[in-house]
């Protein structure tokens, strides 16, 4: 085990740290890239028939469609809409550069046994079985169709176990979010589509640990099987699979939203109440207690608000800021401050509000002098 230890830590070094990875942004996805496994020379996964990149890209090009058409709010990129080849890291580039909100990679299965069928969906993370390992070295195995590979990925190898074990010191910050859209997707093929679905997954795909943002890796079935091959090669087979995709897309993107609705500093002193248990106000004066800025919009369920509860923002010369309770006087939000502070958030300070504007703690104590 400690030899085991020493050799990732000599990977991770070897590989170095890349960029750090980014929250899903704001309250709503508005973006979304859509990734067709392998194509040009790289053919991916061969069946009597067929090739992976082929059917990849059909069921790309449909996901993608229904998304443009039935949620016209999310812009839809695709790393290829064509017969060509995309390396892996180019693949991830696209989706950073775009600052996508979610990353989908379409592929096929396949298998010596050719009884093996149905689908399963990936989230980037440790293999916890062989079968899950071999399903990322043949995805990964695209880099020997690159140039340079040994560079671009920094000694890579992707027929080698030893190399995965990098992935294992690697902390996933996504994958919450990503299990969740693997496990509506698989639920659609088995649910509306009627296929076998064998479950969600996790393992170490190059083209999604490179992305900064939540992803999943979507193993549409085995073109080794020939019933299999035969629906997946066909217009149906096709459709019902990208809609199901689609869907699954869907109802992740509308409970996101839901969940992650900002509330405004408007909504807060119309509605008096907050989120999260904190004490109702209607009065004149509102105290609340500063913790965080942020120079872009954050979901308040970010991680980093340690679940404070009554948590609120209002923007203040570009910045937002993000403050914890909702009292109607000092000396309680004052009490509040040291449970902030206590949390980590040592500069935590009052902010008092009357309406909807911010006032120093000299204009409330005269508001509270007159009233």
């Amino acid at each position: 085990m400690k030899r085991l230890l020493q050799i990732a830590i000599v990977l991770v070094l070897a590989f170095g740290v890349h960029n750090l990875l980014h929250a899903q942004k704001g309250s709503r996805i508005t973006t979304v890239v859509i990734d067709a496994g392998h194509g040009g020379k790289d053919p991916g996964a061969l069946g009597k028939h067929s090739k992976e990149k082929n059917i990849a890209l059909a069921v790309a090009l449909k996901t993608g469609k229904y998304i443009e058409e039935y949620l016209p709010d999310v812009k839809v990129i695709y790393t290829r809409s064509t017969d060509r080849f995309v390396e892996l890291y180019k693949r991830a580039a696209i989706a950073n550069e775009a600052n996508a909100d979610f990353f989908i990679s379409i592929h096929c299965n396949s298998n010596n046994d050719s009884r093996a069928y149905g689908s399963e969906t990936y989230a980037m993370g440790l293999h916890k079985s062989n079968a899950n390992l071999n399903v990322a070295m043949k995805e990964n195995a695209a880099i020997t169709f690159e140039e340079d590979a040994g560079n671009a990925y920094e000694g890579f190898d992707a027929n080698s176990p030893e190399s995965y074990i990098r992935f294992s010191l690697f902390q996933n910050i996504f994958l919450d979010q990503s299990l969740e859209l693997a496990n509506k997707i698989e639920k659609q093929f088995k649910d509306h589509v009627g296929r076998k679905s064998r479950g969600v997954h996790q393992a170490g795909f190059l083209v999604l640990w490179r992305t900064a943002m939540p992803g999943v890796l979507v193993e549409l079935g085995f073109l080794s099987n020939p019933i299999e091959e035969r629906f997946l090669l066909s217009d149906k087979g096709q459709v019902y699979m990208a809609s199901a995709i689609y869907r699954a897309f869907k109802s992740y993107k509308l409970e996101f939203e839901k969940e992650n609705k900002p509330v405004r500093l408007n909504e807060i002193v119309e509605n008096g109440n907050l989120p999260g248990g904190t004490i109702e106000n209607k009065g004149k004066l509102d105290y609340r207690i500063q913790f965080y800025t942020s120079p872009i919009q954050l979901v308040l369920s970010d991680p980093r608000f340690k679940n404070l509860p009554g948590l609120a923002y209002y923007l203040h010369n570009g910045v937002y800021k993000y403050t914890s309770g909702h009292f109607s006087t000092l000396e309680r939000a004052i009490k509040h401050q040291k449970i902030v502070r206590d949390k980590g958030f040592t500069d935590a300070f009052v902010v008092p509000f009357t309406g909807k504007k911010r006032i120093t703690l000299k204009q409330a104590g005269e508001i509270e002098a007159g009233e």
